[in-house]
């Protein structure tokens, strides 16, 4: 039985049961309630990627959509800036060809050189460079001896240096390498005999370097006017534990808590001084917080396909379309907000709308049975319907304001690399190690926003000071 099948099985079912008045309540009641839960587990199979908040790699068997064709030839197009490998002026090595005599057709004849022919093979070469440090020692006539002070940081008779630190904890936190295959990295390409306690302890110092930087970042998003939060789920040692994200366009802050709603945030200590605006998904702990708010429209659209799908209902056809239509306004503006009779135009179909919906989807009906208390339960498109109803200024407020994006995906982007991480790594082995993990990423990922590359910024900090952060930039928010 396939799902069309399964549906319409249902729907004979119910209208069996609505003609069968001399059924016995009982039997009705058993009945019921089968039929909502397999209904349940029907709407829980139909699930995907562009009707809930799935990840595509959940989707099973799911069909890639082409792109349609633009009509272009393959290859770079007229009016781009391409680039290629260009010869250097300055090679690090030299070597000279010589012409044989056997190619020459007239050995004996006299030739002259003439400019060569240059080709340029770009290449690496992977292995330690030792620089030694020789401190003068001088020794006067009593055999009093002084030594020339050697630079900072050295103080053993051998020992790594900053750039492989830097390197270190490069591959471990930005690309990801587990401490074990990392070792495994120093010993086959450099042979170096690093352990994985000494790369721990290279993320430890430099997580350390980054007290006085995480301070300030958290200080710029207080003082941002728009930031984007998103939580997603972590293993530390087996336990279930969350991984909260706040970040703009500028800046982004990482915070591992046991927990996922208010206290965690509180313990982070930037939404409770915030007073800007607030771009999340509807999660409830936020609205604790008195500040504006503006909800994610990229989960309203595939929640209304889910209802589209399984409900088959026209209103959420239509506000899919509205909310892409208006989106589009909104960018056609210069800037990016609606004003006078286009805000008052769109409100107001957005109105009619609800109220075309509110007759297709109505609230349930309150139960015959009076001592049944509590709110009443409802279907996922009424519960839908009622957040668009009720928030309806928080999900309109891209039209009305141009810092504000149609979309939280600024800020679902940057946890994303998390979940690669827990892919790779499955768990962080102690709270220290995701303690970590966060403020490092979350230093890169600021570095990253600000045109800094990953490398550069661990270099400069392991050199002993920060890159040239703009930490006076003004926060604007892109969609």
């Amino acid at each position: 039985m396939n799902l069309e099948q399964a549906e319409a099985t249902i729907k004979i079912v119910k209208e069996g049961i609505a003609s069968s008045p001399e059924l016995p309540s009982e039997l009705r009641s058993g009945i019921e309630s089968l039929v909502e839960l397999v209904s349940e587990l029907l709407g829980r199979v139909q699930l995907n990627s562009q009707n809930s908040s799935q990840p595509p790699s959940s989707d099973p068997n799911r069909d890639k959509k082409r792109r349609r064709p633009s009509g272009s030839k393959p290859g770079g197009q007229p009016g781009r800036a391409g680039t290629t490998l260009k010869q250097r002026p300055d090679p690090d090595k030299i070597v000279t060809l010589k012409v044989s005599a056997k190619d020459l057709p007239q050995p004996r004849r006299d030739y002259r050189e003439v400019e060569p022919e240059i080709r340029q093979v770009v290449d690496i070469v992977v292995k330690p460079e030792v620089t030694e440090y020789r401190a003068q020692v001088l020794e006067d006539a009593q055999g009093k001896r002084f030594t020339a002070a050697f630079p900072a940081g050295i103080t053993q008779a051998i020992q790594y240096g900053q750039k492989l630190k830097a390197h270190a904890v490069y591959l471990s936190q930005y690309q990801l390498l587990p401490y074990q295959r990392l070792s495994e990295y120093f010993a086959d390409q450099l042979n170096l005999p690093i352990s994985p306690g000494t790369l721990h302890r290279y993320n430890r110092e430099a997580h350390e370097r980054l007290t006085t930087y995480e301070q300030r970042s958290k200080q710029q998003l207080r003082q941002a006017k728009v930031n984007h939060a998103d939580e997603t789920g972590i293993n530390i040692q087996g336990e279930r534990h969350w991984l909260h994200c706040l970040s703009n366009p500028q800046w982004t802050h990482y915070f591992p808590h046991k927990k996922r709603g208010k206290i965690a945030m509180d313990e982070a200590d930037i939404l409770p001084q915030f007073q800007g605006i607030l771009c999340h998904d509807h999660w409830k702990p936020y609205y604790q917080y008195t500040v504006l708010h503006a909800l994610c429209n990229a989960h309203h659209l595939r929640e209304l396909t889910r209802v589209e799908e399984q409900d088959h209902m026209a209103w959420a056809t239509q506000m899919k379309q509205w909310l892409l239509d208006t989106k589009q306004a909104v960018e056609q503006t210069e800037g990016k907000a609606l004003t006078g009779e286009a805000l008052t135009t769109c409100r107001a179909s957005y109105q009619a709308l609800l109220q075309q919906a509110e007759m297709a989807c109505p609230p349930p009906e309150p139960p015959l049975d009076e001592r049944k208390r509590g709110r009443l339960k409802r279907s996922r498109a009424r519960n839908l319907l009622e957040r668009l109803i009720t928030y309806q200024d928080d999900v309109l407020r891209f039209m009305v304001d141009p810092l504000v994006p149609f979309t939280n995906n600024l800020g679902e982007r940057d946890i994303r690399m998390t979940k690669v991480q827990q892919k790779i790594s499955g768990c962080f082995r102690s709270e220290l190690g995701a303690q970590m993990f966060c403020r490092i990423r979350g230093y890169l990922s600021t570095c990253r926003k600000q045109l800094i590359s990953a490398s550069e910024a661990l270099n400069s900090l392991f050199d002993g000071k920060l890159p040239q952060l703009d930490w006076q930039a003004t926060e604007t928010s892109t969609a």
